[in-house]
């Protein structure tokens, strides 16, 4: 075994990964925090377990060549084993570090697959595998035979945004060169595609040495764009194991993982189940834990926390030992989440011996639900669904750009 102990950078530019981290310090690791200014007297940072703790004044962490020049700074002091990025606009600034510092882990052109739209559709469409039509929004003919091809509406996609934010909906041609009027040189940055209409599903893996070692496949109650632009209510729900539809998802993102390359870590992956022919397309996939609670979700139902198994997976490679996944459990659950008008929101009155995890957060109201019974729980996030209606609902505009 290695005597040095194996150093982990862990770059945030959004207050999450207290398990990994923790995990990571359990493990024996050293620990250093890479944030931003207005992060830095976060009270959830587990500083116990951080044993340097960095901050970065610029707004964000990805303003180059700054960044490089800090951590390589770092690195002439302290010999940097793992990088890892806790947030999803983190990612490339990760791979370009690993690049640059020669640091092992995904790099550069494996990372545009986890980040960029576009780069995602042409490799998942190269390997084969069902993804909606779509366009670079670069050459402007190309642009108008889509739109003469593809009947409409159709989705206009910041390539490297996350979640449903700037995806704006596209009815007509004018529609579309309005739209790109308004990006002027930003658009290029964008991707068209067709809009499939249907129900989402989500796969949150596990990867080890190239290989999903634990996967576990879920419904959004509505999809999150939906959601986002027209202000319902988020849930999220197991879908029953063994059946057609759990098992075609297991098979597409295990080809996803493959396409992409992925050697370890974690992925949240998300596709659509046409409501026109029932087959399963390809949307997007992040090398990341599912934000919106997912993991709370999957640890409910599977007995996985998948930011501590993300930290294993990486320290393995510190003593060449192979991942061995913990015993899982086969449960099923669901989240429900909201605004809500009230600051604080009382959720007392939802008392089901289900009911695993409350949300503790402003103008949010949220719970998990955990039972052996899929439809029970289902059952219970559509009850709850028309509950929180009345006792919490309210809506905003979505924003124009993530917000910590």
């Amino acid at each position: 075994m290695n005597q040095r102990p194996f150093t982990v950078l862990c770059l945030a530019s959004y207050e999450k990964g207290e398990d990994l981290i923790r995990e990571c310090k359990q493990q024996g690791c050293t620990v250093i925090l890479v944030t931003i200014e207005k992060l830095k007297d976060a009270e959830t940072w587990p500083r116990d377990c951080i044993d340097e703790f960095f901050v970065m004044p610029d707004p964000d962490l990805t303003k180059q060549p700054d960044i490089t020049y800090a951590i390589s700074y770092l690195a002439r002091t302290r010999k940097i084993d793992c990088l890892i990025a806790l947030d999803e606009f983190d990612i490339e600034v990760a791979a370009a570090l690993r690049e640059h510092l020669r640091v092992p882990g995904m790099g550069d052109t494996t990372a545009r697959y986890f980040r960029d739209k576009l780069a995602m559709r042409v490799q998942a469409k190269d390997s084969g595998l069902l993804v909606p039509e779509f366009s670079r929004v670069v050459n402007h003919d190309e642009l108008r035979e889509f739109m003469e091809r593809v009947p409409p509406p159709w989705v206009l996609k910041p390539r490297t945004s996350a979640s449903a934010i700037g995806i704006k909906k596209i009815q007509q041609p004018n529609d579309l060169w309005k739209a790109l009027d308004e990006l002027g040189d930003q658009q290029s940055f964008h991707v068209l595609e067709q809009f499939v209409p249907g129900e989402i599903y989500h796969v949150d893996s596990i990867i080890s040495e190239n290989e999903v070692v634990f996967a576990n496949v879920q419904k959004y109650g509505s999809p999150p764009m939906a959601v986002m632009h027209d202000g319902g209510i988020f849930t999220s729900y197991g879908v029953p194991r063994d059946s057609a539809d759990e098992q075609a998802l297991q098979a597409a993102n295990r080809e996803i993982i493959k396409a992409f390359k992925m050697v370890r870590g974690v992925t949240h992956a998300e596709f659509i189940k046409g409501r026109a022919d029932g087959k399963f397309y390809f949307l997007e996939i992040a090398s990341r834990v599912g934000g919106a609670f997912i993991n709370d979700v999957v640890k409910a139902a599977r007995g996985i926390n998948l930011w501590r198994e993300w930290a294993r997976v990486e320290i393995t490679r510190r003593d060449a030992e192979p991942y061995l996944l913990p015993e899982v459990k086969h449960d099923y659950a669901g989240i429900i989440i909201s605004l809500a008008r009230q600051e604080s929101p009382d959720l007392s009155g939802y008392t089901d011996p289900e009911i695993v995890f409350r949300l503790n957060k402003k103008h949010h109201a949220g719970l998990v639900v955990e039972s052996p019974d899929p439809s029970r729980v289902q059952l219970l996030l559509d009850s709850y669904t028309e509950r929180y209606y009345q006792d919490f609902h309210t809506s905003a505009p979505p924003p124009d750009k993530p917000t910590a």
